[in-house]
């Protein structure tokens, strides 16, 4: 597959810049595979009939974002730098993305607070140098239990506008901390709304895959499979795995909210069916032609071009059905991308 093939045109005034109130409100674009009929919903009719069935599982990825955006200086020439921190290796290392000029190993880095005071004189080395700019840093002492106070949430690029509270940047079932970045499609769930598709029969699971660096690359070759894609933490529970199957042997359907969701249940189910057990990184990367074994329907956002994540959309539904419903979006002035509306693939 062609990397071009994953251009659609989109009106910038459609990027979604701030999260809808409350949450629930967003549109909800329902597309039916085998028909390829398209209706136009709110996410609140998520658990009418044309949607989810009684007997359905619902999954969804519990991973919380961490406050993982920091700012640092140079020692000893103050030289400002960004760092995004991916992945804890042990308590005072971690791989991370660093922005800045002249960023080599032996660099010395020292944390600049969110708050004068907040944090105390924290500083990094630069250990390693990765692939695809990633470099190790190895901190003075752990920042885990303080990055709430000297971190900030690391929003898309292409959300310009500040965001007033971070926790509309986490699901309300936000638990397990550890991503660079929100699993996007959870983000229009309220309370009441997961309590009303429980008392209407569906089932709900919860797995963690910790989403990393892919989130926010392009894709740059000139073919798709080319991409080299990063390694991410996933965890399918033994709980989790006994509600899906349970779902399958009743005739229910295993229904992915997020393409994060989607890899890592598919990730559990290249080990084997029935689904067990699973956790360990995994770098699936789901591009056309890939043949599902657990997924039947997802719930996702709508996705940048030349993105693995709408690599992912094409392979479940079709690229010329998912483009379709794009342009459909695009003309009935739906919300793209990160805090925007949703899509319901059938």
């Amino acid at each position: 597959m062609k990397t071009s093939d994953l251009d659609y045109e989109l009106p910038e005034e459609l990027i979604a810049q701030t999260p809808i109130e409350p949450r629930d409100a967003a549109r909800l674009l329902v597309l039916d595979r085998s028909t390829r009929a398209l209706a136009h919903r709110r996410f609140r009719e998520l658990g009418d009939a044309a949607c989810l069935r009684t007997g359905d599982v619902l999954v969804l990825n519990d991973t919380r974002v961490l406050p993982a955006r920091l700012f640092a200086t140079k020692l000893p020439t103050g030289g400002r730098v960004e760092v995004l921190l991916l992945k804890q290796l042990d308590p005072v290392t971690w791989e991370a993305v660093v922005g800045g000029s002249g960023v080599r190993v032996g660099t010395w880095l020292r944390i600049v607070p969110r708050e004068s005071g907040a944090a105390g004189d924290i500083q990094a080395t630069v250990t390693a140098s990765r692939d695809l700019g990633v470099r190790v840093l190895r901190f003075d002492r752990p920042i885990d239990l303080e990055l709430d106070r000297l971190g900030n949430v690391p929003l898309p690029p292409y959300i310009h506008a500040p965001l007033g509270d971070p926790e509309r940047y986490q699901t309300i079932y936000a638990r397990a901390p550890g991503s660079a970045a929100a699993p996007t499609a959870g983000l229009h769930f309220t309370p009441e709304l997961m309590q009303s598709l429980r008392d209407r029969g569906v089932d709900l699971a919860f797995v963690e895959l910790r989403v990393g660096l892919d989130t926010f690359r392009p894709i740059d070759e000139e073919d798709v499979e080319q991409h080299r894609i990063h390694t991410e933490y996933c965890r399918v529970s033994a709980e989790a795995a006994q509600h899906i199957e349970r779902a399958r042997h009743a005739g229910g359907r295993v229904i992915a909210v997020g393409t994060t969701t989607v890899r890592a249940l598919e990730s559990a189910a290249s080990v084997g069916l029935p689904i067990s057990a699973f956790e360990g990184d995994t770098n699936l990367f789901i591009t056309p032609g890939f043949e599902f074994r657990m997924v039947d329907a997802m719930i996702t956002n709508f996705h940048l071009p030349r993105s693995t994540l709408l690599a992912l959309v094409f392979a479940f539904a079709g690229r010329e059905r998912v483009l379709q419903a794009y342009r459909e979006a695009v003309v009935e002035r739906y919300r793209f991308f990160s805090f925007g509306d949703a899509m319901l693939v059938l």
